[in-house]
């Protein structure tokens, strides 16, 4: 089979060497699909969009079968940087522009359904993943500073959100000392997480459901009919309805997907734990992303470490050294930090759309689709696998609602996406570090 990126950077059948994985307690593994079985829904991946799917399906009587190529959360889900956002990826004001403020009010609201949805699994499952409250949005210039305390007060105006407060420098810097930022925002509302232990929970409450899981089992073919058959390498799945839920690890299996979404990677540090210079990271416990185009995101663990996102490559290998990737923008945010040890550094896939909303489609009529999440996944991946649930059930308003948004193609199809959108994200780079 050709390189892609299931096998392009890990080890099979085992998580990353993340903080994450380190710091979380691993299911048993679920065995292979071995020779032909039947359910009502097969889902393909174990990560929020599928696992969420798989659960509420589940509840609502359904035989669901989960494919999973590697383990549960191996994916972005369990490499994420754990924050639980407000809205979509485009914000209100792009929403309305493109779409008119009818519409984006109901993506707004579709949205703030996400994070209520994630909240709620968390406290109906009692799945302990260090759930806290707060997102900070942080401006590296003063314009960039305007434009995000004008958004704050655009969504209390407009939408009515009161979870929100705009940030200016010295308020700013009383919450996150770095010499970097110049004022922002400050959403109550949002929150962050542990992600690998969220899909964990998400696994055990699907499989005490009855959910069919089947791990290391990649799928490497789909039949479109009525049954679908989806194939493993030893067996296959025969399905009244099939759920695509690989996001960046769908590769080649569904060509109308993967001409719209496209994978990235980007890369995330853990340090030592600080003790007391957490003072010069954060002065609450919330997680920050910052506004350049190629954003900086970082939060304090639960035990007193640094975890620092930034820096993204386009292709299939991770750089060689993914502790120099990072270290660069970290030092960037945070000068004081450079004797600070790096104890974990990791990489991941995610995925992208043109629009930077999620592409969920119906690719038959009983095929559904959904990934493209740009970064914005935690709320939105798990909020994607309830509405293909409810769809599945007869309730499409939701999905129909993200379905009927334009979905570009990526310029040159599969073969020239990459090189293109490496030259596209070049320049925007190069106009963050020149400050235009």
């Amino acid at each position: 089979m050709a390189l892609n990126l299931l096998h392009a950077n890990d080890r099979p059948g085992l998580y990353p060497e993340s903080w994450y994985a380190a710091t979380a307690q691993p299911l048993s593994l679920c065995p292979a699909l071995d020779g032909e079985i039947h359910a009502d829904v097969c889902v393909v991946g174990g990560g929020y969009t599928g696992l969420s799917a798989a659960l509420h399906l589940a509840e609502s009587g359904f035989d669901v079968v989960l494919l999973e190529a590697q383990r549960v959360g191996f994916g972005a889900s369990g490499r994420n940087g754990g924050q639980l956002g407000s809205g979509q990826r485009a914000d209100q004001n792009m929403l309305e522009a493109r779409h008119g403020l009818d519409t984006a009010r109901h993506l707004w609201e579709l949205g703030e359904e996400a994070k209520t949805l994630v909240k709620s699994l968390i406290a109906r499952h009692q799945i302990d993943c260090h759930l806290k409250p707060g997102v900070a949005w942080a401006g590296s210039s003063d314009a960039e500073a305007r434009d995000l305390q004008s958004y704050a007060e655009h969504l209390q105006d407009q939408y009515g959100y009161t979870q929100i407060e705009a940030l200016d420098r010295e308020a700013f810097q009383a919450l996150c000392p770095s010499p970097d930022y110049r004022g922002g925002l400050l959403d109550h509302g949002a929150g962050h997480l542990h992600p690998l232990k969220f899909a964990l929970g998400l696994a055990k409450a699907a499989m005490a459901s009855g959910v069919r899981i089947f791990e290391t089992s990649e799928v490497t073919r789909i039949i479109q009919n009525s049954p679908a058959q989806v194939h493993t390498a030893r067996g296959h799945v025969r399905a009244d309805h099939l759920v695509l839920a690989a996001n960046g690890y769908l590769g080649d299996l569904q060509p109308q997907v993967a001409a719209r979404v496209m994978p990235i990677n980007n890369f995330i540090v853990a340090t030592e734990p600080l003790g007391q210079r957490t003072q010069e990271v954060l002065t609450q416990d919330v997680a920050v992303a910052d506004s350049r185009f190629v954003v900086n995101y970082f939060r304090l663990s639960h035990d007193g470490r640094l975890l620092f996102g930034g820096g993204e490559s386009y292709g299939y290998r991770f750089p060689s050294d993914i502790r120099a990737t990072v270290r660069k923008p970290l030092l960037q945010i945070f000068p004081s930090l450079r004797d600070v040890t790096l104890d974990y550094a990791w990489g991941g896939t995610l995925a992208i759309t043109l629009a930077r909303m999620p592409y969920l489609a119906r690719l038959a009529p009983n095929i559904l689709s959904a990934s493209g999440y740009s970064g914005h996944g935690v709320g939105t991946a798990t909020h994607a696998g309830l509405l293909m649930a409810e769809a599945i059930k007869g309730q499409s308003a939701g999905f129909d609602a993200f379905a009927a948004l334009p979905t570009q193609s990526f310029p040159g199809g599969t073969a020239l996406r990459n090189p293109l959108l490496a030259l596209a994200m070049t320049w925007y780079a190069l106009r963050d570090r020149l400050g235009l």
